[in-house]
């Protein structure tokens, strides 16, 4: 068991390790002084665009990002920036998301509360109020793949006769609280105003590797890796309940009360599975109680089994359920599902009676103080 927690917590920490590139071998990155690829791609505003669409701008922007990465999300505002304080210079910025979202896995979200998939990237654009154009690319790639980005973020800069004049990073400080040393992209745009040589025409690019359609086979190995996991459960009374809740960890803990007889129950556990391989790398962890009777553990372990759930189980020792109720959070008034997010001291920052908000839980997960988006 300690061999094959061992592996697992390579794979997870890997899964988290951004790149350093400056090309792929099998889409070379476009090269200095390459007319832009043209386009037709939708953008989340409801429009579809070309490079024709920008073709007033005396220089366009192109930044290959998206939404789960954490060095993309680290820099979302430095491009709002970018794009309010030099569009009135003539200057248009776009951002394309180049990745398969089926080409992520769910362990490679831990930074997110949301993947790459069109949908949430409409969801992602109206959260961040992003006044540029954010265009997906994610199935047929072709435009990622003839522009060649490495990571994300990756910003190409064109001149009016739109060849390629820069590409590489947006400046050299990922986080953003800190003041970069070289803001690269900046001193392209001020060049090329001024009718002046670019200087560095090219860098590194930090960040997350794009999710090429041929990932979706790690996918696959990743799921079928999970499904062999072991799954348990394990008795617990009032005092491990409680105990649970005073969360003496260094971890903030998602609790689920749930049981088998309990239709909401069992609509939302996988979710519950899910966030687990989104988090469980970080400072995050999962546990479930079930209500059941003691009697039927049997049932509840094939429950869990069934849904793959690898996270620590419990089963409430008794049939007692108001002391379990009471264990848990008095507030409670008993309905399930029940489920609440606790932070490390036993402060409780979410509680819900019912099922929950997939999109707002996991947007509370990533957003507390003891995970964050980013590095």
């Amino acid at each position: 068991m300690k061999y094959f927690s061992a592996v697992i917590s390579i794979f997870l920490l890997l899964a988290f390790s951004p790149v350093t590139a400056t090309a792929t071998d099998d889409y070379p990155t476009l090269s200095i002084g390459a007319l832009a690829p043209d386009f037709k791609l939708a953008g989340t505003d409801g429009k579809t665009y070309t490079l024709a669409s920008f073709s007033k701008a005396k220089l366009l922007v192109i930044v290959f990002t998206c939404n789960h990465c954490p060095t993309a999300q680290a820099y979302e505002d430095r491009i709002i920036k970018l794009k309010a304080d030099y569009s009135s210079k003539g200057v248009s910025v776009v951002a394309i998301m180049p990745n398969d979202p089926d080409a992520v896995r769910l362990d490679e979200l831990g930074y997110s509360d949301m993947g790459d998939t069109f949908e949430e990237m409409k969801l992602r654009a109206k959260q961040k109020k992003f006044n540029f154009p954010y265009l997906f690319a994610g199935k047929s790639q072709s435009v990622s793949k003839a522009y060649g980005p490495t990571a994300t973020p990756h910003i190409f800069i064109f001149n009016r006769e739109r060849k390629l004049c820069y590409q590489g990073r947006i400046d050299d400080v990922e986080n953003p609280l800190k003041t970069p040393n070289n803001f690269d992209a900046i001193n392209v745009l001020e060049a090329l105003l001024g009718n002046k040589e670019v200087a560095v025409k090219t860098t590194k690019v930090f960040g997350c590797s794009v999710k090429w359609a041929s990932k979706e086979n790690t996918v696959k190995e990743y799921e079928e890796m999970w499904a062999k996991e072991p799954v348990d459960v394990t008795l617990i009374d009032e005092t491990g309940v409680r105990d649970l809740l005073k969360n003496n960890s260094d971890k903030i803990r998602l609790i689920n009360i749930w049981a088998t007889w309990c239709g909401p129950c069992g609509a939302e556990f996988a979710d519950f599975v899910n966030m687990n391989r989104m988090f469980r790398a970080r400072d995050f962890e999962f546990i479930s109680i079930s209500a059941d009777d003691p009697i039927k553990k049997d049932k509840v372990l094939k429950f869990l089994k069934g849904k793959q759930a690898s996270n620590k189980n419990f089963l409430f020792s008794t049939d007692d359920k108001y002391k379990l109720i009471e264990a848990v959070d008095p507030k409670w008034q008993g309905a399930l599902p029940y489920t609440i997010l606790v932070e490390p001291g036993g402060k409780i920052v979410y509680a819900k009676q019912g099922q929950i908000n997939v999109a707002e839980m996991k947007k509370n997960i990533v957003e507390n103080k003891m995970i964050g988006r980013y590095y």
